[in-house]
């Protein structure tokens, strides 16, 4: 008799509560306790209503941001890459320890700045490569050759290999005038996926990833790996800057986080013609026949492979391996020898074996330099004296070149 009393209870309640919620809502034609208790929501009969005029608006925003992507999209490039990496050598007090060569590939983006093939792309995505090929949007593929770089910056330039003058090219915005909620939209090949097109905002200005005084712009566009080096575009296609890194608070995690950082595109432009200049002033001195090599001569040669120095020897981390040394060269006299490991040149340290010969012939005859040199497990100083090369060729002037009249 308690449980029928409790039931009847029960149900009264729900009745008196289904009562005050109806009553309380506006009257909708055929909704009643039975819709309600199916959980049914209930309807105008109708379907939501919109303003006309929000509608327009969205749809003018969805061509307009459609244009935007159709003019962009040709001038942004994917840039792949490969990397040989040479095979090495570990000098430890143990003994030589060596590694195998192998082939690493990469992968990033570009936008291409001028109609005869100009690309500006990040300077880790080509750093050190062995080969360079940009595909078009319209998968065309080229040889492209770098044509110089800003480390601290992270930019470089690059020249299409093509006779073409009518690569469709994107122009610089000035980024000085880009303000913290503006629209942005950043385009590149994400995980080698190409024409990718992310929209967002710039989300705060003068961000720094490090100590140095490069400043970026902060954006919520997505960005991953695969981007880097690709444009950050505003509403009229401009470039306001070139995506770089997406920020890593949690160093677990490769992928988007919510920010992304993008050199401003005056500091690009700054670079872009620096290099071009510089490299036009080359190709200048190389036709009118300048000699671009420098005379400095020590007279010995080096492995290609480098050589990982074990830091135990407190030295650099990379060393080159003497092969041989010119009988009565400066090396000679000197007393450098076969099998000697340099490390410092001058107290500077180098990346590359050739690196060593580049700055030896950068170096004025006449010049005394130092030596750091690993021999029999000894850590030594060599003191040389740098001469000219004997196969250096004379300066030549235009007008040495010209015919004679």
């Amino acid at each position: 008799m308690e449980f029928t009393r409790r039931i009847i209870m029960a149900a009264a309640i729900l009745t008196i509560a289904a009562g005050l919620y109806l009553s309380s809502r506006p009257q909708t034609p055929d909704y009643g306790l039975t819709k309600l208790m199916k959980g049914e929501p209930p309807t105008d009969g109708e379907g939501a209503k919109l303003n006309p005029k929000d509608a327009r608006v969205l749809a003018e925003m969805n061509n307009t941001f459609g244009r935007l992507a159709e003019a962009v999209l040709p001038a942004v490039v994917s840039v792949t890459t490969r990397k040989d990496l040479p095979g090495t050598v570990t000098l430890s007090p143990f003994g030589f320890f060596g590694r195998d060569p192998q082939s690493v590939q990469g992968q990033g983006s570009g936008a291409i700045i001028s109609k005869d093939g100009l690309v500006i792309t990040n300077y880790h995505v080509i750093e050190d490569v062995s080969e360079l090929v940009v595909t078009t949007n319209d998968n065309q593929r080229y040889s492209a050759k770098v044509l110089g770089y800003d480390e601290e910056r992270d930019i470089a330039l690059l020249r299409i290999e093509s006779d073409r003058k009518d690569f469709p090219a994107l122009s610089f915005a000035n980024s000085d005038e880009v303000k913290v909620g503006h629209i942005v939209f950043a385009v590149g090949n994400p995980f080698g996926l190409s024409g990718t097109v992310t929209q967002g905002i710039i989300s705060a200005r003068d961000r720094h990833l490090s100590d140095s005084r490069m400043d970026y712009l902060q954006t919520d566009a997505v960005i991953n790996p695969g981007n880097s080096g690709g444009p950050l575009v505003d509403i009229s296609g401009r470039i306001v800057g070139v995506n770089v890194a997406i920020y890593q608070g949690d160093q677990r995690l490769k992928i988007w986080q919510g920010i992304g950082l993008s050199v401003p595109s005056n500091e690009v432009k700054v670079v872009a013609d620096a290099i071009k200049k510089a490299y036009d002033q080359r190709e200048q001195e190389r036709l009118s026949g300048v000699s671009m090599l420098g005379k400095g001569y020590l007279g010995l040669a080096v492995v290609t492979e480098p050589v990982e120095v074990d830091p135990a020897w407190g030295s650099s981390e990379i060393g080159a391996i003497i092969s041989h040394v010119d009988p009565k060269s400066p090396a000679a006299i000197a007393g450098l020898k076969p099998g000697d490991v340099v490390t410092k040149f001058q107290g500077m340290s180098f990346r590359m074996p050739e690196d060593l010969i580049h700055i030896i012939r950068t170096q004025p005859p006449g010049s005394t330099v130092k030596l750091q040199v690993i021999r029999n497990n000894r850590m030594r100083e060599v003191v040389a004296r740098i001469t000219e090369r004997p196969d250096a060729p004379p300066q030549v002037t235009p007008e040495a070149n010209a015919a004679p009249k």
